[in-house]
Protein backbone atom coordinates (compact mmCIF):
# COMPACT_ATOMS: atom_id res chain seq x y z
CA UNK A 1 0.00 0.00 0.00
CA UNK A 2 3.14 2.71 0.69
CA UNK A 3 3.76 2.26 -3.03
CA UNK A 4 0.89 2.81 -3.97
CA UNK A 5 0.87 5.99 -1.67
CA UNK A 6 3.59 7.19 -3.32
CA UNK A 7 2.82 7.04 -6.85
CA UNK A 8 -0.14 9.21 -6.15
CA UNK A 9 2.24 11.80 -4.18
CA UNK A 10 4.57 12.10 -7.31
CA UNK A 11 1.35 12.05 -9.32
CA UNK A 12 0.44 14.59 -7.55
CA UNK A 13 3.30 16.88 -7.24
CA UNK A 14 4.20 16.27 -10.98
CA UNK A 15 0.24 17.90 -11.59
CA UNK A 16 1.52 20.67 -9.37
CA UNK A 17 4.18 21.31 -11.50
CA UNK A 18 1.93 21.10 -14.59
CA UNK A 19 -0.29 23.65 -13.50
CA UNK A 20 2.58 25.72 -12.41
CA UNK A 21 4.02 25.46 -15.91
CA UNK A 22 0.61 26.42 -17.81
CA UNK A 23 0.27 29.40 -15.55
CA UNK A 24 3.90 30.93 -16.33
CA UNK A 25 3.23 29.93 -20.18
CA UNK A 26 0.36 31.93 -20.31
CA UNK A 27 1.87 34.87 -18.73
CA UNK A 28 4.98 34.59 -20.88
CA UNK A 29 2.58 34.41 -24.15
CA UNK A 30 0.74 37.28 -22.65
CA UNK A 31 2.52 39.75 -21.11
CA UNK A 32 6.10 38.29 -21.94
CA UNK A 33 6.72 38.30 -18.15
CA UNK A 34 5.39 37.34 -14.77
CA UNK A 35 3.36 40.03 -14.66
CA UNK A 36 -0.22 39.45 -14.61
CA UNK A 37 -1.77 43.12 -16.08
CA UNK A 38 -4.17 41.74 -18.34
CA UNK A 39 -7.29 39.51 -17.16
CA UNK A 40 -6.23 36.35 -18.86
CA UNK A 41 -3.28 35.97 -17.11
CA UNK A 42 -4.45 37.15 -13.93
CA UNK A 43 -7.99 34.90 -13.80
CA UNK A 44 -6.15 31.65 -15.48
CA UNK A 45 -3.11 31.94 -12.71
CA UNK A 46 -5.76 32.36 -9.77
CA UNK A 47 -7.89 29.57 -11.18
CA UNK A 48 -4.33 27.26 -11.70
CA UNK A 49 -2.89 28.71 -8.13
CA UNK A 50 -6.01 26.66 -6.74
CA UNK A 51 -5.42 23.82 -8.57
CA UNK A 52 -1.89 23.44 -7.86
CA UNK A 53 -3.26 24.14 -3.77
CA UNK A 54 -5.55 21.43 -4.31
CA UNK A 55 -3.29 18.78 -5.49
CA UNK A 56 -0.68 19.82 -3.25
CA UNK A 57 -3.31 19.01 0.24
CA UNK A 58 -3.30 15.63 -1.70
CA UNK A 59 0.23 15.04 -2.19
CA UNK A 60 0.58 15.97 2.04
CA UNK A 61 -2.31 13.92 2.41
CA UNK A 62 -3.44 11.45 0.00
CA UNK A 63 -6.19 9.84 1.50
CA UNK A 64 -8.07 12.82 2.18
CA UNK A 65 -11.42 12.72 0.77
CA UNK A 66 -12.01 15.27 -2.40
CA UNK A 67 -14.49 16.97 -0.30
CA UNK A 68 -12.22 17.46 2.59
CA UNK A 69 -8.93 18.19 0.32
CA UNK A 70 -11.20 21.04 -1.87
CA UNK A 71 -12.21 22.61 1.15
CA UNK A 72 -8.65 22.58 2.88
CA UNK A 73 -6.97 23.90 -0.70
CA UNK A 74 -10.15 26.84 -0.76
CA UNK A 75 -9.61 27.74 2.92
CA UNK A 76 -5.56 28.49 1.67
CA UNK A 77 -6.12 30.56 -1.04
CA UNK A 78 -8.77 32.83 0.99
CA UNK A 79 -6.66 33.05 3.78
CA UNK A 80 -3.78 33.79 1.27
CA UNK A 81 -5.62 36.06 -0.45
CA UNK A 82 -7.22 38.24 3.13
CA UNK A 83 -3.26 37.69 4.08
CA UNK A 84 -2.54 40.53 1.69
CA UNK A 85 -4.34 42.77 2.91
CA UNK A 86 -1.70 42.86 5.17
CA UNK A 87 1.03 44.07 3.05
CA UNK A 88 2.95 41.87 3.91
CA UNK A 89 3.18 39.41 0.93
CA UNK A 90 3.84 43.01 -1.19
CA UNK A 91 6.63 43.14 0.87
CA UNK A 92 8.27 39.94 0.83
CA UNK A 93 7.05 39.83 -3.33
CA UNK A 94 9.89 42.30 -3.50
CA UNK A 95 12.33 40.05 -2.47
CA UNK A 96 11.67 36.93 -2.88
CA UNK A 97 10.00 35.13 -6.40
CA UNK A 98 9.11 32.05 -4.28
CA UNK A 99 6.66 34.92 -1.90
CA UNK A 100 5.47 36.54 -5.13
CA UNK A 101 3.88 32.81 -6.23
CA UNK A 102 2.97 31.62 -2.82
CA UNK A 103 1.54 34.47 -1.29
CA UNK A 104 0.71 36.74 -3.91
CA UNK A 105 1.15 40.48 -3.73
CA UNK A 106 -2.37 42.30 -3.11
CA UNK A 107 -6.01 41.29 -1.92
CA UNK A 108 -8.26 41.30 -5.22
CA UNK A 109 -11.85 40.45 -3.97
CA UNK A 110 -12.87 39.00 -7.59
CA UNK A 111 -9.81 36.40 -7.34
CA UNK A 112 -12.29 34.66 -4.16
CA UNK A 113 -14.22 33.80 -7.03
CA UNK A 114 -11.64 32.38 -9.42
CA UNK A 115 -10.12 29.93 -6.69
CA UNK A 116 -13.45 27.47 -6.95
CA UNK A 117 -12.79 27.31 -10.62
CA UNK A 118 -9.33 25.95 -10.22
CA UNK A 119 -10.57 23.31 -7.16
CA UNK A 120 -14.04 22.23 -7.87
CA UNK A 121 -13.70 20.29 -11.63
CA UNK A 122 -10.54 18.48 -9.94
CA UNK A 123 -12.47 17.71 -6.99
CA UNK A 124 -15.37 16.26 -9.14
CA UNK A 125 -13.14 14.42 -11.32
CA UNK A 126 -11.35 12.99 -7.87
CA UNK A 127 -14.76 11.94 -6.46
CA UNK A 128 -16.02 10.41 -9.81
CA UNK A 129 -12.16 8.65 -10.19
CA UNK A 130 -12.12 7.11 -6.72
CA UNK A 131 -16.15 5.89 -6.68
CA UNK A 132 -14.25 3.79 -9.61
CA UNK A 133 -10.74 2.54 -7.74
CA UNK A 134 -10.16 2.60 -4.02
CA UNK A 135 -8.18 5.31 -2.39
CA UNK A 136 -4.29 5.02 -1.98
Amino acid sequence: MGGQRLRFRLLMLAAAAGFLAVALAIRAASAGALESTGRLEQYSGTALYASMTYVGVLAVWPRRSPWVAATVAWAWCWAMECFQLTGIPAELATRSLLARLVLGIRFDPVDLWWYPVGIVPLAVAHAWLRRRRPAP
